[in-house]
């Protein structure tokens, strides 16, 4: 068994609490709990379904603090939500059944979201005349559901790469999708660590830390983000994700 000692619950305390309020801004905070408790001893496996089922309540604490923007969003969360958590329960599949399968795919897809998010202005102006659903269409639901797999699998930078995919297939605000983005990665991170809690080896010390301190962390969190213009919330989301391809092609 592993031995937590008191300077190692700090790490990972202050770790879930800078996860919490990224996650609520941008979507990549796992890249900054799953490396402190892999440095901590834990096995990879370990560190990243305890990580997900502690920040499943980060997540939730930043749908929170994102509700104003998402009043009025009921009929787009029924539309889509039920695509992101269909692929949240097979990439958690995935990664129970398969475990290193996914990992070498990973920085790619960032970086393919990155750019997208770069594009995302010229590329909504181009799409507006085709964005006659409300909700997006067939492509928007099918980066959903694949961005599910890859948020049941692994989870970081999944708020990266669905911010961008929603940008591209909504016409909305930025801000708004930012909200449905922290409920939509926030159902897969759900279902995901439900699956994790039964079939995988939860260490339930490290995910009540990270549960705490992410949900202090997010609100924290809300309260930053939705107070960035959209070009600054945009260079965040930027900037993050291409902190995280560096990271994972390293």
């Amino acid at each position: 068994m592993h031995h937590l000692t008191w300077l190692g619950a700090l790490a990972i305390f202050g770790a879930g609490a800078l996860a919490g309020m990224i996650n609520a801004i941008v979507g990549s905070g796992s890249l900054i709990t799953f490396p402190t408790l892999v440095a901590l001893g834990y096995s990879p496996l370990v560190a990243n379904v305890s990580n997900n089922v502690g920040l499943v309540f980060g997540n939730f604490s930043g749908v929170y603090g994102y509700r104003r923007e998402l009043k009025g969003q009921g009929p787009r969360i029924k539309a889509l939500t039920p695509y992101s958590i269909a692929g949240g329960i097979l990439g958690a599949s995935l990664l129970l059944l398969h475990p290193s399968t996914f990992k070498a795919v990973v920085p790619w897809l960032v970086l393919l979201a990155v750019v997208m998010v770069i594009a995302q202005p010229r590329l909504a102006k181009a799409l507006a005349s085709r964005q006659g659903a409300a909700h997006g269409g067939a492509p928007l639901r099918i980066g959903m559901f694949l961005t599910g797999i890859y948020g049941g699998y692994f989870g970081a930078a999944q708020g990266v790469i669905l911010i961008a995919i929603l940008a591209i297939g909504i016409n909305d605000q930025l801000q708004r999708l930012n909200g449905y983005k922290n409920l939509a990665t926030g159902a897969v991170n759900f279902i995901a660590g439900v699956l994790f809690i039964i079939f995988a080896p939860v260490n339930w010390t490290v995910a009540g830390i990270i549960a705490v301190s992410s949900i202090l962390g997010a609100q924290l969190g809300a309260k930053v983000g939705r107070r960035l213009p959209a070009p600054v919330l945009r260079g965040v989301i930027v900037v993050g994700g291409l902190s995280i391809a560096i990271y994972l092609l390293r």
